[in-house]
């Protein structure tokens, strides 16, 4: 059975950070890419960051510089650093586990709340 299991969120003033983790179960976790989407209420889905195998790693402009993703391939877990935190960072983070021989095959968690006040 495949599972990805978020942790981490939750809430902070502007300027904090969080650390998001996402452990991965039931996936090969070496042919997969990892990585982070976002949703706030009212707009469109944002891919964050994402981590290949290999340990590539690409952010979306809005979070470079503030944002970190790594990953674990021992412990099958995906980590997302989040430094500076604004209030336009709020959303559902959903980790996502992309097979990177049949991209097709994308595993999803079932998201974290991540909230920033003012």
């Amino acid at each position: 059975q495949v599972q990805l299991v978020e942790s981490g969120g939750g809430w902070v003033q502007a300027g904090g950070s969080l650390r998001l983790s996402c452990a991965a179960s039931g996936i090969i976790f070496s042919i997969n890419s990892m990585g982070w989407y976002r949703q706030a209420p009212g707009k469109q889905r944002e891919l964050v960051a994402t981590i290949t195998p290999g340990g590539s790693t690409s952010y979306a402009d809005s979070v470079k510089g503030r944002f970190t993703i790594s990953r674990d391939n021992a412990k099958h877990t995906v980590f997302l650093q989040m430094n500076s935190l604004k209030p336009e960072d709020a959303a559902v983070y959903t980790c996502y586990a992309r097979r990177v021989d049949i991209p097709s095959v994308t595993r999803w968690g079932q998201g974290t709340q991540v909230t920033v006040s003012s």
